[in-house]
This record gives C-alpha cells, sequence and structure tokens, in this order.
C-alpha cells in the first residue's frame, strides 16, 4: 500500500512543474467561480468550456447578478454544453444563496451538498480550492487515477475509491493537490492511451505494472439505448418567423424553448390546428437526423410548414426571427434547425415546392 505522504509529494512535485495554473477560473478565485467552473465542467471538457465561462461570468460576475437574471437568459447561455439541468440548478442554487445566505456560500460541506446540483465531488472542489479546507473530490479525472493506482474497476468500487481520495488527500496544501489530481487525470491519465511514461504516479501504479491501464477504471456493461421518434414542426408566419414554445421545467431539454412536437404526421394539422388555433399549409420534410441523449437516441424528423395565420392563442409561445436571435435557451438539435434557415430560408422551401 502506499504511504499517503509519499502519494501527496509526488503528485504535488509534479504539479508544481507541470500542472496548469491560468485557467481563467484560477484567476480572482472565489467559491462563485470554482462553482460556475465545476458545473460546467461536469460531462465537459476544458476547451469546451472556457469560452463558455468567460462569457457567463462577463454577463453574471457574482452569484447576486446570476440570482437577479432571467433563466431564458441563462440558458441561452448554456445553449450547446448540453445537460440543461446543470444550468437550471446553478439558477436555483444562486437565488437560494442570496435569499438565505445573504450571499455567502456555506463553508459546511454538508451544506454545500444541500444545495441544488451540487454532489459530494463539487462541494470538495469549492471548499478545497476557494475556501482551503480539507476535502476530498472524485470527478472523473481522479477517479481514473486512482482505480488505474489500484486496480480498482470504478463502476464497482466507488465507496473504495473514495476512501482513497481522503486517504490522500493533505491537511494542508489542498487546494493545490485538489487541482494536482485534476490535471494528472485530464493531461496525463487521459482515458484512452495514457501518458504513463510522463506520469509521476507510474512507478506505484499496479494497472501500468500489469500492462492494464486501458482496463482501468473499466465502463458498465453497454445496454441497448431504446430508439424514439419525434417530429419537429418548423411553422414560419408572414414575417419569416419561427414558432417556439416554451418546455416544462422537467424531462428532455427542461426550460428550454423548443419547435412544437408531434408523433402522428397523419394528423398533425388537424392535432396543431385544434392546440394552437392555427392551420399548417405547404408542408415539406426535411431530412431527419438522430440526437442521442444518456439513455436513448432520438430520431427526429423535422417538417416545414405555412402558417394561415400569425397569432397564437395559448401562452408560452414565441415567434422567432432566424435573422435577428432572441435571447432564449434552445435545445441543440432545435438550434441546429434554426441556423440552417440562415442559409435557406422556409419561404424558398415553399416556393420551391
Amino acid at each position: 500500500m502506499i504511504k499517503a505522504k509519499n502519494f501527496q509529494q509526488t503528485v504535488l512535485a509534479w504539479y508544481q512543474r507541470h500542472g496548469r495554473k491560468d485557467l481563467p477560473w484560477q484567476k480572482k478565485i472565489t467559491p462563485y467561480r470554482v462553482w460556475i467552473s465545476e458545473i460546467m465542467l461536469q460531462q465537459t471538457q476544458v476547451n469546451t468550456v472556457i469560452p463558455y465561462f468567460e462569457k457567463f461570468i462577463k454577463y453574471y460576475p457574482d452569484v447576486n447578478s446570476l440570482a437577479a437574471a432571467h433563466e431564458d437568459e441563462v440558458l441561452h447561455l448554456w445553449t450547446g454544453l448540453g445537460y440543461y439541468a446543470r444550468a437550471r440548478n446553478l439558477h436555483k442554487t444562486a437565488k437560494m444563496i442570496v435569499e438565505k445566505r445573504q450571499g455567502k456560500f456555506p463553508e459546511d460541506i454538508a451544506l454545500l451538498q444541500s444545495l441544488p446540483g451540487i454532489g459530494r465531488s463539487t462541494a470538495g472542489a469549492i471548499a478545497s480550492l476557494s475556501m482551503k479546507k480539507h476535502a476530498p473530490i472524485l470527478d472523473g479525472n481522479v477517479k481514473r487515477v486512482l482505480s488505474r493506482v489500484h486496480m480498482l474497476k470504478a463502476y464497482e468500487n466507488q465507496d473504495k475509491l473514495w476512501l482513497l481520495a481522503e486517504k490522500y488527500t493533505p491537511q494542508k496544501n489542498t487546494a493545490a493537490y485538489t487541482q494536482a489530481m485534476m490535471d494528472l487525470g485530464a493531461m496525463i491519465c487521459v482515458r484512452n492511451q495514457p501518458k504513463c511514461e510522463m506520469c509521476p504516479l507510474s512507478k506505484y501504479c499496479k494497472a501500468y505494472s500489469q500492462g492494464q491501464q486501458n482496463d482501468f477504471p473499466g465502463k458498465r456493461p453497454a445496454k441497448k439505448l431504446p430508439v424514439k421518434k419525434i417530429i419537429l414542426l418548423l411553422l414560419q408566419n408572414s414575417e419569416g418567423k419561427i414558432l417556439l414554445e416554451k418546455r416544462p421545467s422537467t424531462g428532455i431539454w427542461g426550460g428550454l424553448w423548443s419547435l412544437p412536437e408531434f408523433h402522428d404526421e397523419k394528423n398533425l394539422i388537424k392535432d396543431f390546428h385544434q392546440k394552437y388555433g392555427i392551420r399548417p399549409k405547404k408542408l415539406k420534410s426535411l431530412a431527419p437526423f438522430r440526437h442521442t441523449f444518456t439513455h436513448f437516441h432520438l430520431d427526429i424528423f423535422p417538417i416545414t410548414a405555412i402558417a394561415d395565420t400569425d397569432k397564437t392563442s395559448l401562452s408560452g409561445q414565441f415567434w422567432y426571427d432566424p435573422q435577428k436571435p432572441a435571447a432564449l435557451g434552445l435545445s441543440a438539435p432545435v438550434k441546429k434547425l434554426l441556423s440552417r434557415l440562415d442559409v435557406n430560408p422556409l419561404n424558398r422551401f415553399n416556393k420551391a415546392s
């Protein structure tokens, strides 16, 4: 078994020479900036996150400004990052911190974890990186390092990995150690083709010594994802604007603005008229495409149409101008479809039909 002191010293020495020290959230460190970065970095690469983080901080430099924002504005800035529950939880948590804690983040780990969207590892990152507290983390990068060093399948040994994370996290220099472990996982102990010859922990790594580093942390046995199908209607009014509607706060694309959704093309005109008071004309199918979620594939069949009136009879709807985009949160497939209209406006489709 590796001595914790040796493990810590090795990691910290590597960090001093090779670690990342100029990421945007490492400047002017506050609990707020660390929190935003950690939520964005969940299941998202650093290079992808950097421009989103910088833009987000420009609009919402502190928890008070985020709490005061409209949810649509927050979701709009999040568009393209995916996993939109993260953005909704950011907004909820900001409001809670302002309303119940006078804008101050709790320093207690348990209290941090009680906030929407903040799990044990994120709470540990906030506490260790911005408050200098002794708090272990076990994000994807750290999990990968520890599972390889100890040859533990991550999905079978979550509790053991947390015990190891607690054991190795030092009482002092916690912030540097936490960043070092994240950097090791992101830069050296990467998912595919890890750079073991450059790793300071290779002398301790059981997986490396056995030539099995690619077998860890391992994946859960794959399940065949079910396939669902939907029709998305791009309905254009006389001004060339597209009808959008706000989705419920729960479920896929929760709280985002989306295109009207249907499952039966045969009854689409009748169903649409009953729901919206508008009768679509000149329907035209576009090329279908697939969007994959964590638990299923979604096959999307877009259909364009012209509205017989510009009015809608229900609330929660908006005529969206692709040429002058409003600041709304849009799902990736809807954003993709609307962006195509900049090149091929719907009136061209319909004139050609």
